[in-house]
């Protein structure tokens, strides 16, 4: 084997000063240890300007500025931000008057109800996929498919129906329940449902057509919010594909009607990057003048995390 490299003169190598590179990472951007006794203002300033550090102060000052501007601030979410504990917190931010708008995915109402219901949730489908008892329980199918033709009655949408049923029962743990709160709080709560990937589905007392109708109220509830988008800010906790779909649709549908939505912010929460959140949420609909964001993590640690810093701001 020839040693070809030695046709390279490797003297001849031009070079410069580093004092006059461009450098992406300066010291005055790392982090600042903890000391004890701070607070926790103390432990955001502390967190360094370098990719999600800047990117997590970045949303708070988004959603504390939407909230003491009275911008909408609407939270998108999947029923895994139920199952990981952060009711509380969501409902918090409801009640601070921060969260304008709710919204979820079909297994969200299943989870919320169950957890007021019971204080439980989350059944284990490894167990019990084997022997077709997964999602056979009688009482969350009857509970919601009653809220179903609730809906169909008084023309509301799903969220509103499930919400009102729950305060109605009186259910032992309806403070904890997203749709009761936001029922008790007038904060609009939408639910978008895509037939087939529910467990209440199977039950034979599932009025599908009631539900579609209930399931696009709501659409049309929530593409109504987002009509007042402009300022405010969009987040997206653990949805992959239904709520980055109906934002999108939603998006293009406020725009199509004359409606100004240049100027917001977005940001999506998950374990992951999946496609379509990064596509739906964070990148398209913020072309121009808006921001999208995009921090990976666990919900439980989070929406906690994002939560203290807005109430610290506001």
């Amino acid at each position: 084997m020839s040693d070809s490299f030695k046709k390279l003169d490797f003297g001849r190598l031009k070079t410069y000063s580093i004092k006059n590179r461009h450098s992406k990472v300066n010291i005055k951007d790392f982090s600042i240890p903890w000391k004890k006794g701070n607070n926790f203002s103390d432990f955001l300033a502390g967190l360094p300007s370098i990719l999600a550090g800047n990117d997590l102060r970045s949303v708070i000052d988004a959603i504390s500025r939407a909230a003491k501007q009275n911008k909408q601030v609407c939270f998108a979410m999947g029923g895994h931000v139920i199952k990981t504990g952060m009711s509380p917190i969501v409902i918090d931010l409801m009640k601070k008057n921060v969260f304008t708008m709710l919204s979820m995915n079909g297994s969200g109402i299943i989870h919320d109800l169950e957890t007021a219901m019971t204080g439980m949730t989350s059944e284990d489908v490894a167990q019990s996929i084997g022997n077709g008892s997964f999602g056979m329980a009688k009482e969350t199918s009857a509970f919601l498919n009653q809220a179903i033709k609730n809906a169909a009655k008084h023309g509301i949408g799903l969220g509103k129906a499930v919400g009102e049923l729950i305060l109605e029962k009186d259910l032992t743990y309806k403070h904890l329940s997203l749709t009761a709160s936001g029922a008790a709080l007038d904060i609009p709560v939408t639910v978008h449902v895509a037939i087939g990937t529910d467990i209440i589905h199977m039950h034979p007392d599932f009025d599908a057509a009631a539900c579609g109708a209930a399931s696009h109220y709501d659409f049309k509830l929530f593409a109504s919010q987002i009509t007042g988008l402009e300022k405010g800010v969009f987040i997206n906790a653990g949805s992959a594909v239904i709520m980055p779909e109906v934002f999108l649709k939603a998006v293009t549908l406020v725009r199509n009607l004359g409606h100004t939505l240049d100027d917001f912010t977005t940001l999506n929460l998950d374990f992951i990057r999946h496609y379509r959140p990064m596509t739906n949420v964070v990148n398209r609909p913020t072309l121009g003048k808006g921001k999208g964001f995009s921090i990976v993590g666990h919900h439980e640690i989070l929406i906690p995390l994002i939560a203290a810093g807005i109430i610290e701001s506001i």
